[in-house]
């Protein structure tokens, strides 16, 4: 298998990642201390197009083939090393913009889907529960009819962007007796809506300038208008926007690794110890190779899976196996780059330890990676 990009794709790949590098990277380390979502840096991003990468241009989009947008996302990876903006931009995108433009209705796409391609409105994914988790079919949150419309009652919670959002794709059960297939249905529930509110904001370990709440719905009536879809038709269209966040989200973590092993090659061949670079002792030099196969072979992964998406019934295994191994293989490159810094990785100097605290998110969100093995298992039978 060999892929070969276009003129077209390398040209975004360069002018994406020209772009990241040098209009994303400043004031980092304050932002990171301080857990601050950089609004203005995000509306930088929907004006080069990068929340609407997949949606047709006639729908305010950039109307990019799933390929193209994993080799975007990767130069976003790659020249943005403010992990935590990457990540809210990839859960816009991915996990919110995808249903929408796939199953929104003209009025839907008219009042939201072009907000949320130009950055002027920002989506949150209000999915996971707090006595749930990963048991979707254990969802205690109702929307109950009333009128033309519904009301909800729950709570939600790892609500990537839930403190900064102006719509939260909301999912919610319609119809207890059917259970999570065929009983869930997606709202779109608008900021200010009575009832609606923004409930703990957590603190975390990595992702800081990435925000993240709990959201609350007491008793919120939403019209029929904004249920995103047919009612009952949830489950189907998470677990497709799942599969689209699970192949492309890798993307970007493709970049930071190919960042990483740079970083390391550049640092071990001028750090010199003993009269010799750093790089000529076989423990460095491994450790930088394994960084560069883990990345080739994470590309593979991440690139097929792309691929795949709105083509194969089968993409739901490929993108699973990209979600573990490449957030895995991000880890250990992060911790790898560390180890080769020595002491100075350690510190908050350097942008190591941040890189290293970012990855280890990459291994929860998006589905735990024991949930992928799980479902990685069921696609083979067992």
């Amino acid at each position: 298998m060999e892929l070969n990009l276009t003129e077209e794709q390398k040209m975004l790949r360069d002018s994406v990642s020209r772009f990241a590098t040098q209009e994303l990277n400043v004031g980092l380390a304050e932002r990171d201390r301080n857990g601050t979502f950089a609004k203005d840096l995000w509306l930088k991003c929907g004006e080069q197009g990068l929340q609407g990468l997949p949606v047709p241009q006639e729908l305010g989009g950039s109307g990019l083939d799933p390929l193209s947008c994993a080799i975007a996302l990767e130069a976003l990876g790659y020249g943005c090393r403010d992990g935590g903006l990457v990540f809210s931009i990839c859960a816009h995108l991915l996990a919110c913009v995808v249903p929408v433009w796939k199953h929104g209705s003209p009025s839907q796409h008219e009042r939201y889907l072009r907000g949320f391609c130009d950055g002027t409105l920002i989506a949150a994914n209000a999915m996971t529960e707090p006595d749930t988790g990963s048991d979707a079919f254990a969802m205690k949150s109702r929307a109950v009819p009333d009128g033309d419309g519904f009301r909800i009652t729950g709570r939600k919670v790892f609500c990537s962007n839930g403190p900064v959002a102006d719509v939260a794709v909301t999912y919610a059960m319609t119809d207890a007796s059917k259970g999570y297939h065929g009983g869930v249905s997606c709202f779109l529930v608008r900021r200010g809506t009575p009832g609606f509110s923004v409930g703990q904001k957590f603190e975390k370990l990595g992702l800081r300038t990435s925000p993240i709440s709990e959201m609350v719905y007491d008793n919120v009536f939403v019209a029929r208008e904004d249920v995103l879809g047919p009612v009952g038709g949830g489950a189907p269209m998470f677990a497709q926007s799942m599969d689209w966040e699970r192949a492309l989200l890798g993307a970007s973590h493709l970049g930071t690794m190919q960042r990483l092993l740079e970083q390391a090659i550049e640092y071990s061949r001028t750090r010199r110890q003993y009269g010799h670079p750093i790089a000529k002792f076989q423990a460095i030099s491994h450790r930088i190779a394994d960084m560069k196969v883990r990345l080739e072979a994470s590309r593979w992964m991440v690139y097929r899976a792309a691929s795949k998406l709105d083509r194969s019934r089968d993409v739901g295994m490929d993108a699973s196996m990209a979600k573990l191994f490449v957030s895995e293989s991000l880890v250990e490159s992060a911790f790898d780059l560390v180890r080769t810094l020595g002491g100075y990785g350690f510190t908050t100097e350097f942008d190591a330890e941040r890189t290293l605290r970012d990855a280890v998110g990459g291994t929860l969100y998006s589905g735990t990676n024991d949930i992928q093995r799980n479902i990685i298992s069921r696609w083979l039978g067992l």
